[in-house]
């Protein structure tokens, strides 16, 4: 049997110099992976503030209204025939819409022509009588006044002359008697005239036309259906093109507007849902060519706006009444405004602030931002007071993993080009 001596005292001392060579292995490994994540580059998105003019405006929603409205209905009763136009189509003023049947008062007007017909002939004559009668009228009063003559001179006696004087007097009666009948007669005659001529009124209005041009909304009574006048709408018509759009501002901004108004006609444009919108007047949803004609005469309490109306062309019907819309009322243009992307400006408890890229590393710089205002394409932009000038390269994506003195990269972005050499942005 061999016996070890002299090797079990050595095994103490190479288990401790083992271990402790572990945690030398491990803090070299650490260091080793923090100076790699100390030299990483983090990439990020960013763009450099430029100086540009910028629309001076208010944001509203609007709400689109037809300038004129009409609900169409009947004004005489009877039955409807036909229907002389299609749902949804654009008609002019004028045009016929709806046919109601004319036979029951083309029937009634025949009969009031026959009434008229009686009524001229006995007019004309109660006339031929009455002039008969003014004939024997005179004759008689030429005879009475004869009469009173030779009664006079006694060639007559004083009988004769009053028989004669009876005979005028009767005549005269009748006369005025015939007259009354003439009137009468003229009376009746007139009467026909007016019954025949509201009739023929009538037989107009079964021929129901469009009193404005717009568009037709859905038919409300259709072909075989009875109607009563003035009482069921039978489609509504809506103009379509100019067209209104109302929306409400605050009241602290109405002493602005109505001083820039009154100096010239502000412009107004409409931003609708729609992404492609064709016609000159849009152009990706964006409605143009529309200026202020109204301004209300109150403040509305309950919310602090005033309500404005603008009017807009809409020849190529982009709004429709009742669709609610994005309003843009321009009041001017600011000058030389350092403007930014929205997204590069960030919150803190200190206030707005924004990342700089300066020599490939990042730093932050306080910021104040007047306001903000979305361009007809592209995102919104932040319009800078202080704090950054025109040309400085702000972060737009990638803030979060930022902090300051961070080596950072630029990633690509859309209109700017990369420089292999410099991770750099030129312009």
């Amino acid at each position: 049997m061999v016996k070890l001596r002299g090797i079990l005292p050595f095994f103490p001392l190479a288990w401790l110099a083992a271990l402790f060579c572990l945690p030398l292995t491990s803090c070299t490994r650490v260091a080793a992976k923090t100076n790699t994540t100390a030299t990483e580059a983090i990439p990020v998105r960013a763009v450099r503030a430029v100086r540009e003019d910028v629309p001076l405006e208010i944001e509203a929603v609007g709400n689109v209204e037809a300038i004129d409205s009409v609900d169409v209905k009947s004004r005489i009763a009877g039955q409807i025939n036909r229907v002389a136009f299609a749902e949804g189509q654009s008609v002019s003023k004028g045009q016929l819409l709806f046919s109601i049947d004319r036979e029951t008062l083309e029937r009634q007007m025949g009969e009031e022509q026959a009434n008229l017909e009686r009524d001229a002939a006995m007019e004309q004559q109660a006339r031929a009588v009455v002039a008969r009668d003014a004939a024997a009228e005179k004759q008689s009063q030429s005879e009475a006044d004869v009469a009173r003559q030779l009664g006079t001179l006694g060639v007559i006696s004083r009988q004769r002359v009053s028989q004669l004087i009876t005979t005028s007097d009767t005549s005269q009666a009748a006369l005025h008697a015939d007259q009354s009948a003439v009137e009468a007669a003229a009376g009746s005659t007139k009467a026909d005239r007016a019954r025949l001529a509201e009739t023929q009124l009538q037989l107009r209005f079964t021929d129901v036309v469009a009193p404005i041009s717009g568009r037709a909304g859905a038919v409300m009574v259709k072909a075989g259906n009875m109607v009563r006048d003035n009482d069921t709408t039978l489609v509504t018509l809506r103009q379509l093109a100019p067209i209104y759009i109302t929306f409400g501002i605050p009241e602290q901004s109405l002493a602005e507007v109505r001083r820039l108004n009154a100096a010239g006609q502000l412009t107004v444009d409409a931003s609708t849902d729609s992404t492609n919108v064709s016609g000159s007047e849009s152009a990706d949803g964006l409605v143009r060519g529309g200026h202020l004609v109204f301004i209300d005469n109150t403040v509305d309490a309950t919310t602090g706006t005033i309500r404005l109306k603008a009017i807009f062309p809409n020849t190529n019907n982009a709004l429709w009444p009742g669709e609610f819309v994005n309003v843009r009322l321009q009041l001017g243009m600011e000058t030389g405004r350092t403007v930014v992307p929205e997204s590069s400006v960030q919150d803190s408890l200190d206030g707005k602030y924004v990342w700089l890229i300066q020599s490939g590393s990042a730093s932050t710089a306080s910021v104040t931002v007047l306001r903000t205002y979305r361009p007809s394409s592209g995102p919104e932009q932040a319009i800078i007071g202080s704090g950054i000038k025109s040309g400085d390269m702000v972060v737009t994506e990638g803030q979060l993993r930022l902090t300051d003195g961070v080596t950072v990269t630029l990633l690509s972005t859309p209109g700017t080009k990369l420089s292999h050499s410099n991770p750099t942005l030129t312009p």
